[in-house]
């Protein structure tokens, strides 16, 4: 993947009726994947080098975002995903890359203000089920 404008990068979620809204207004984005591993290593493993077991630790993703929002009504959409504490369907999209979809829960919504500034929030997604990736 070549060098890519990072303002390219969306954060979708899904409303009542499952169509996608763009969360506007976000001025950095990142979302990370995890594994865990699962330790098999015994007394007669080879060296005595760690062994892993493959495919059996717990996967996960989360994503980050901050910036402001563009109106009333994505600030109070997402507000009230968190309030109720809500699994929604989000969409991550990567150009050139792809996109991954699936349920996240917001786990952190903050806002921030300075005295000669814009309001500024900053979220926090944590991934509640299988994600799937489609390629771009």
């Amino acid at each position: 993947m070549g060098a890519q404008k990072g303002k390219d990068l969306l954060l979708k979620v899904a409303d009542a009726v499952g169509a996608f809204t763009t969360v506007a207004g976000l001025r950095t984005r990142q979302i990370a994947f995890n594994a865990e591993t699962v330790d098999v290593t015994h007394a007669e493993s080879a060296g005595r080098w760690r062994e892993l077991l493959a495919g059996a630790g717990v996967r996960r993703a989360s994503v980050t975002g901050a910036g402001i929002f563009k109106d009333e009504a994505s600030d109070a959409f997402v507000r009230e995903i968190f309030f109720d504490g809500e699994i929604r369907r989000w969409q991550v999209v990567v150009p050139a890359f792809g996109v991954v979809e699936g349920p996240f829960q917001v786990t952190t919504l903050e806002y921030r203000g300075d005295h000669a500034g814009e309001v500024t929030f900053e979220l926090a997604l944590e991934s509640a089920g299988q994600l799937t990736f489609t390629a771009i």
